[in-house]
């Protein structure tokens, strides 16, 4: 079976107009970008994308090598999901009135998520977790109605027993 998703992990330098040319080459070919997450790494000089995208695997190869053409790119990595850790962060306010709170609460603990912020009527929840039990806490929150709800890009890296000493944290493509 093809793999319809993948994460792709590409250090580039840290300039202006960087993120724009590395998205701009997905659209340019159609291909959606699903999840996408940048910062700063520990080297103030580079920068960590992160993106999640939809396409076949031997286009995967074909836009790689088009990314590897981009003069701030230094490193593209595709990273397996089965040797990997995924991560997103969720930020969500839900009505929740006093006398119904405590059900609410019961939600949150099953799901490992905090309390931000609340008041007399809404509750603020953080939950970071895989993707799809993100999905699955949202549909479980539902039911008290969603104010606002806002989700991070994708990060992730391999597993720690996947890297061997004096090795990159991911494997090249």
């Amino acid at each position: 079976m093809t793999q319809r998703f993948h994460t792709i992990v590409t250090t580039v330098e840290n300039k202006p107009g960087v993120l724009a040319r590395v998205s701009g080459l997905f659209a340019r070919r159609g291909y959606n970008i699903e999840s996408l997450a940048v910062a700063p790494t520990n080297d103030d000089r580079f920068s960590r994308i992160t993106f999640t995208v939809d396409l076949a695997s031997d286009n995967l190869e074909q836009v790689v090598k088009q990314l590897n053409k981009l003069i701030n790119v230094v490193e593209i990595h595709e990273l397996d999901p089965a040797r990997s850790i995924e991560r997103e962060l969720m930020l969500v306010v839900v009505t929740a009135a006093l006398p119904l709170r405590h059900k609410l609460l019961r939600i949150v603990s099953r799901y490992g998520a905090d309390v931000l912020d609340e008041n007399y009527s809404e509750v603020m929840l953080m939950l970071s977790a895989k993707p799809s039990e993100l999905d699955e806490f949202e549909e479980s929150l539902s039911s008290y109605g969603i104010v606002k709800l806002q989700r991070t890009g994708r990060v992730a890296m391999h597993y720690l027993d996947q890297i061997e000493l004096g090795q990159s944290e991911t494997t090249s493509i």
